[in-house]
């Protein structure tokens, strides 16, 4: 496979592909339920998304990737998330332009949180896991409860997030460009995942295996299914996000993905 430069261009890219993705989420979101006051904004080639306290997409996505970052463009941000009762928080590529970290510390704001952004060529390699009485297939809109009922068990072991993830299904299957993707072992479910592509990126999110069928070749059948998938669209590249040294990044590592770089998510400080 041939890989493109680990670069400014691929990171605006990555970024931008999953930050107009969460977009998409949130008008999802919106339209399921007008009470939520779901919503984003753009500024200054950033995103601040509000997708609800505690969310893990309540955040800024992009900050820096078009325009350097500045005071201005942070305080614009941040009343827009005072506006909607959260605290302000942005997930920062290194490659962003100015000088984020500076800026960012003068506002008062700390790390707390690295991601390894991860990509690859999706044309290639196929992987194709031995299936042994598995089925990979896209769920039908009236299966986005039992599909997130799969993903939500899938989490079971981080509970803080599994309330998050149960109410997902229904948001992702009205969302344009998404598709979720369930793994059945002999007709019982037994993983579940996402695609969304924007400009040629195919973005693979919300991959989860139920604690019974771990281990088992699940999570190898669902990638493989999504990728071949992202081909048929035509999308020139996949990316994954994952925390560092996680079983989710050395999985991915083994099956092509490279780390582009460590986002780093910042949060203002309590005094």
């Amino acid at each position: 496979m041939t890989y493109p430069f680990v670069d400014h261009a691929l990171a605006v890219r990555l970024e931008r592909a999953e930050g107009a993705i969460g977009c998409r989420f949130v008008e999802a979101r919106a339209t399921l339920d007008p009470a939520s006051g779901a919503c984003w904004h753009e500024f200054d080639g950033a995103w601040a998304i509000f997708d609800g306290a505690g969310s893990p997409l309540t955040q800024s996505f992009g900050l820096g990737i078009v325009t350097g970052v500045t005071d201005a463009t942070l305080a614009d941000i941040e009343t827009f998330f005072a506006q909607h009762g959260v605290p302000s928080e942005h997930e920062v590529s290194p490659l962003a332009l100015g000088e984020p970290m500076a800026v960012l510390s003068g506002r008062g704001y700390e790390p707390f949180e690295l991601t390894s952004v991860m990509f690859r060529p999706v044309a290639g390699e196929t992987i194709a896991a031995p299936l042994d009485g598995r089925t990979v297939r896209v769920i039908d809109p009236d299966e986005a409860v039992a599909w997130a009922d799969v993903a939500a068990d899938g989490w079971s072991d981080t509970p803080e997030v599994v309330p998050f993830v149960r109410a997902i299904g229904p948001v992702y299957a009205r969302m344009s460009d998404a598709q979720c993707f369930l793994v059945e072992h002999g007709g019982v479910p037994a993983a579940a995942g996402v695609l969304s592509a924007h400009d040629g990126v195919a973005v693979l999110a919300g991959a989860s295996t139920r604690p019974g069928h771990r281990r088992k070749g699940a999570q190898l059948a669902l990638l493989g299914a999504r990728l071949a998938e992202a081909r048929r669209l035509g999308c020139d590249l996949a990316m994954m996000s994952a925390r560092p040294g996680s079983n989710s990044q050395r999985n991915a590592e083994r099956h092509g993905f490279r780390i582009a770089y460590t986002r780093i998510k910042w949060r203002k400080i309590k005094r």
